[in-house]
């Protein structure tokens, strides 16, 4: 067929079937460029924002539009110039202008291989919560290590020093051991008090005796922009982690119960695979367990220690919250272990009260039992007491309770009522809460008003509970020991002792007859 023919019968130009019968592969098409007349003459103006941005903060550069506004308002470009046409001349020159300055390095990226068992990375990332019906902002601890991508997260109500250092323990202690290289950090306020230069740091006196004791060495980032690629592994896995497991926005009573739901959501990440590998997080993290550094022996108290005074409320101040102890405590100094989730108090190195750290500012965490001495003495303060308030929300105190107040105070009075109610609080101190409720509901019951009697009817509940013990076996009759000694000794084919020897002896020595007895001499002067 001819060219003519073949260029009829496909419908194309003759030219086309030149190119064809040339070669199989279809001519690149050529895209025309296209020349604005209008913006030939602001292409200069447009070139020197550009350059200025290199040297500009990363978010406050121009934008394709603000180049527009200001060539609109400070050249006199018209209006009739599309935005598109800025547009597409800003996104051409951008990466021209930045290679031409040298920075075009900037963006790329070198891929890293990491051994197994020798690094890690930590960060915080931010997290609302609805923590009893109250959006809460929280942040989500993070330890990633770098071989096998296993992740290990806490939520905490703040990310402060104690926050910082429990998060390490938890992780050591799920991973079941300690990075034997370094670990990878931002400068946090927890671990660096001073940036010095280069990658020179001070560190707190607190996070230098941390690290020793777990023997691991940190490596600080640098710190803004330029240093943002140095643990871009734990950067990815807070945001991966926080979009898959915390959205929607989590609600909760406590943080103990999303912190569950977190522990989790890490045993289910096991089994997911990283991009580009062949096993899983789990089985990469099963080839890397057994190269960390061993736990430890000695613990070591992740809260910080703190010596406030306990004013005239039977409270301490931490951190701008309120936590009860002992009345008979006022006055006096008591040693207090801030912890991340909770509150330890000890009067010398006896423990008088143990408090969920509390999260909002201002609030406060108060225990009736700590109340009870001085509510005996003043009975009057307990109807309105903010401890009792609390002690009802957090069901402490029973509708049983209550039941028994009333009858007390009927009873009673109002006064000795409330005695009578302190002195079944203070029961809570030696017998569990069930039983003791279960004695005020037998006592109510009963229509005693005592403390007594509850107290009784408790002590009977404690017994019910216990199991019963077995039956004792029975008693053997009295049994002689050396009866017992001598009947598990072989029999005795000796015979039995005798002394018959010994008379032969006696036979062989004869008697001798008595001596005759010679007349005593006559005395003198007497007649023989």
């Amino acid at each position: 067929m001819s060219i003519r023919e073949l260029a009829e019968r496909h419908g194309v130009h003759r030219r086309t079937v030149r190119q064809a019968l040339e070669s199989a592969a279809p001519v690149p098409r050529r895209t025309p460029v296209r020349v604005s007349a209008r913006l030939e003459t602001f292409k200069a103006a447009i070139d020197a924002m550009l350059v200025a941005d290199l040297d500009a903060p990363r978010k406050q550069r121009h934008t394709a539009r603000r180049v527009r506004d200001r060539l609109v308002a400070e050249d006199g470009m018209s209006e009739a110039v599309a935005y598109s046409t800025v547009r597409d001349y800003v996104a051409r020159r951008r990466p021209e202008i930045a290679a031409e300055a040298g920075r075009g390095m900037e963006t790329a990226f070198v891929l890293q291989t990491h051994l197994p068992g020798q690094e890690a990375e930590v960060d915080f990332g931010d997290l609302w919560v609805l923590l009893s019906g109250v959006q809460t902002k929280c942040f989500l601890f993070t330890l990633r290590l770098s071989y096998s991508g296993k992740a290990v997260h806490r939520v905490f109500a703040s990310q402060g020093q104690e926050a910082f250092i429990e998060g390490h323990l938890h992780a050591f202690t799920v991973l079941g051991g300690v990075p034997a290289g370094k670990i990878r950090y931002d400068n946090l306020r927890s671990a660096v008090s001073r940036v010095l230069l280069g990658r020179n740091r001070t560190e707190s006196d607190r996070w230098v005796l941390f690290r020793s004791h777990f023997g691991f060495d940190a490596f600080y980032c640098l710190p803004g922009v330029e240093g943002a690629h140095e643990k871009g592994g734990v950067e990815g896995e807070v945001g991966r982690f926080r979009r898959n497991h915390l959205v929607p926005v989590p609600e909760v009573d406590t943080l103990a119960e999303l912190n569950g739901r977190i522990e989790q959501a890490d045993l289910a990440d096991d089994g997911r695979r990283i991009e580009g590998r062949l096993v899983t997080v789990g089985q990469a993290f099963a080839a890397e367990v057994g190269l960390l550094r061993a736990l430890p022996e000695e613990a070591f108290e992740p809260g910080l220690l703190l010596t406030p005074r306990v004013d005239r409320y039977g409270q301490v101040t931490v951190r701008q919250c309120h936590y009860s102890v002992p009345v008979r405590l006022i006055g006096q100094r008591v040693r207090v272990f801030l912890r991340a989730s909770e509150l330890v108090i000890l009067d010398g190195r006896v423990e008088v009260a143990r408090h969920t750290r509390a999260v909002r500012k201002g609030s406060q965490s108060l225990l009736l039992d700590h109340y009870l001495e001085v509510l005996a003495r003043k009975p009057g303060a307990l109807p309105g007491a903010t401890a009792l308030v609390q002690a009802r929300a957090s069901g402490m105190f029973t509708p049983a309770h209550d039941a028994f107040w009333a009858a007390a105070r009927r009873a009673h009075g109002d006064s000795g009522g409330t005695r009578a109610l302190v002195e079944v609080l203070l029961l809570h101190r030696h017998l569990s809460h069930p039983d003791v409720v279960a004695g005020l509901t037998a006592a109510v019951a009963t229509g005693a008003s005592t403390a007594d009697v509850v107290a009784v009817e408790a002590r009977k509940a404690t017994q019910a509970r216990r199991p019963t013990p077995a039956p004792a076996p029975t008693a053997s009759p009295v049994v002689s020991l050396t009866a017992r000694r001598l009947a598990g000794l072989p029999p005795d084919s000796r015979p039995a002792p005798s002394v018959a020897h010994y008379d032969q002896l006696l036979r062989r020595r004869a008697p001798q007859p008595p001596a005759a007895r010679a007349p005593p001499p006559a005395s003198e002067g007497e007649m023989s």
